[in-house]
């Protein structure tokens, strides 16, 4: 059984000082991994180079007094890596602050293009970096926020950055539903689980996360070991019911982590005095669990009730990003004028790619009226 201490702290600001404080706190409650003489990759959230207030991606504060600390504990080295949603082999995140940090602290940013290796799964197997086995330790980083497909993104859901380039969006092809592909995201946290994590949750995303949502104050900065026992507490504070978020679900079933919820060993305070009942929720729904390949004109009918992207003519600057990232080909320019947008419905297999990578708001997820 892992280790199921997590700690959490309320934090409202990105203070350096009292963010490494709790950091010193954390590892000490949660028993985390000695750092003395060892090679460190920190695995942040970044699903594109946003800058820090649009929360998006993990906050510099957090990865700079993280890497501080793990200085000034003996690590030989540290570095940082991510696969953004986008990515090209040139990347670097400098409008998030991460890139500044880098160049603060000595420490190396890696590119995850550039030599991967073969990881087996329960089903298959994936391409991930190759950086993962020239470290001693993966520290995983990731940012409380919403997920239009698999309703919260925490932990798990942030070992996917281990994948390089568009290998991630295949995935979505290959497990073309919400269960499938929270089953998928398990398999690959489960071969490759980073030895610690700390959740940058100071300010969450609400609403339609994870890319464009908006910033939420939930006031938080959580670690532990155990990827789901963080899950678990993490959507808590965000007012979900763990036990409807997929990956917390498909998880607990498998029990390599937890046998259950009652199992984690929670240090901080009372967890009801940090639920923000206020936090606005992805709806939950059913629909995206059927998978396309089983049509009937039965789900047909129900698929006209699902949420799906929507696509603003008056937002939409044309720049393709959303037509390169589609796993299905859904997505293309009206064939009249080249420049806007149109969705063949029938191909959509609703993972949402789409916003994921909309730097303009111009995708929204949302019913789409009949007739419309």
């Amino acid at each position: 059984m892992f280790n199921n201490k997590i700690a959490l702290r309320n934090c409202k600001e990105y203070d350096f000082n009292k963010i490494y404080s709790h950091i010193r706190d954390i590892f000490k409650i949660c028993d985390g991994p000695e750092v003395q003489g060892k090679r460190v990759l920190l695995k942040p959230n970044i699903l594109s180079d946003s800058p820090p207030e649009k929360c998006v991606t993990t906050h510099p504060v957090v990865i700079e007094a993280l890497i501080r600390f793990l200085q000034d504990n003996g690590a030989t080295a540290v570095y940082i890596g991510d696969s953004p949603a986008i990515h090209i082999g040139r990347f670097r995140p400098a409008k998030s602050g991460i890139m500044e940090v880098c160049k603060k602290t000595g420490t190396e940013w890696i590119s995850f293009t550039t030599k991967s290796s073969e990881l087996k799964l329960n089903r298959g197997s994936i391409k991930v970096t190759s950086c993962i086995n020239d470290v001693d330790l993966i520290i995983s980083v990731p940012k409380l926020k919403n997920h239009e497909l698999v309703y919260f993104t925490g932990a798990i859901k942030n070992t996917l950055g281990l994948v390089p380039g568009f290998n991630k969006t295949k995935q979505h092809a290959l497990y073309q539903d919400r269960n499938s592909f929270s089953q998928f995201l398990v398999d690959l946290s489960e071969a490759v689980t980073p030895d610690f994590f700390i959740m940058d949750g100071i300010m969450g995303m609400e609403g339609a996360g994870p890319a464009q949502g908006s910033p939420y104050s939930t006031g938080v900065l959580i670690g532990s070991s155990n990827p789901l026992a963080l899950d678990i507490i993490a959507s808590s504070v965000a007012g979900y019911d763990p036990a409807v978020i997929p990956t917390n679900r498909i998880a607990l079933a498998r029990g390599k982590w937890l046998k259950g919820i009652d199992d984690i060993i929670y240090d901080g305070p009372a967890l009801s005095s940090v639920i923000k009942k206020d936090f606005r929720r992805i709806p939950i729904t059913g629909f995206a669990n059927i998978s396309v390949r089983f049509l009937s004109n039965r789900i047909i009918m129900l698929r006209k009730l699902e949420r799906r992207p929507v696509f603003l003519k008056n937002k939409c600057t044309g720049c393709g990003e959303c037509v390169k990232i589609c796993p299905e080909n859904a997505i293309d320019f009206h064939p009249a004028d080249k420049k806007h947008i149109v969705l063949t419905d029938r191909k959509c297999i609703r993972c949402y790619c789409c916003s994921e990578v909309c730097r303009f708001n111009a995708i929204k997820v949302r019913i789409k009226p009949f007739g419309v």
